[in-house]
């Protein structure tokens, strides 16, 4: 039975994400700050709800300690929780608290996190990571004009998935025996965008199913989209 812990589940992508792979027969975790949603989530799911904030070094030190004692080990690590941040408007507006309360998230909480469950990641026997990362931290995207990605002004959601896909590649090099990839859900609706965007909230989980549930001996350090494999850029 392959166990997989999902931060920021009881919504959007991540609550979707746990859906289908409660489908496929995975023993899922629901990894929500919110405990009210968090625990509804999980019922009508039929997964198990943990509390966790991912900002938060005893949350997550305490999420960790709670599925060391019930499950163990866990097989996939799904790095999903993420916030916005300011969007539009003059970026000379932005402040330092801005940015610390995206990064907080998008990527130091993907470091809090992860560190906290490698060790229950190494009692597997194929342990998988998923950061959720986005198309929105490509240089190529962003530049490109037929692109949505290109018509957003989102200084420092770019910017902290940009950093997200880099230290993707950083793990998968530096953390052997471990597959770690990053996965670009697309533009999706759900709240994070005013639920703006195109495709349906199944459409933008297919990346993230697709790494929590390759066999043994895929790829690390890749971008996946729901068209496949993108380019570093």
């Amino acid at each position: 039975m392959t166990i997989t812990f999902i931060t920021g589940a009881n919504k959007g992508l991540g609550r979707e994400t746990a859906r289908r792979l409660v489908e496929l027969g995975h023993t899922v975790l629901i990894g929500a700050r919110d405990r009210a949603r968090g625990e509804e989530a999980a019922a009508a799911l039929g997964a198990r709800y943990v509390p966790i904030d991912v900002t938060d070094d005893a949350s997550v030190s305490a999420a960790a300690a709670n599925v060391r004692e019930h499950e163990g080990r866990i097989d996939v690590l799904i790095n999903n929780a993420g916030v916005h941040g300011p969007v539009g408007g003059d970026p000379q507006d932005l402040t330092g608290a801005d940015a610390l309360a995206v990064f907080q998230v998008n990527v130091i909480g993907v470091i809090r996190t992860t560190s906290a469950f490698l060790p229950l990641l190494r009692r597997s026997d194929d342990p998988v990571v998923v950061n959720v990362s986005s198309g929105m931290g490509s240089l190529a995207l962003t530049h490109d004009p037929d692109r949505p990605e290109s018509r957003v002004l989102a200084p420092l959601y770019t910017a902290s998935k940009a950093a997200l896909t880099m230290l993707t590649t950083q793990y998968a090099k530096g953390l052997e025996g471990l597959r770690v990839n990053a996965a670009d859900p697309g533009y999706t609706a759900t709240d994070l965008n005013g639920h703006s965007g195109f495709q349906t909230v199944t459409e933008g989980t297919d990346a993230i199913v697709a790494l929590a549930t390759e066999g043994r001996g895929a790829g690390t350090g890749r971008l996946v989209s729901r068209e496949g494999e993108l380019a570093w850029s």
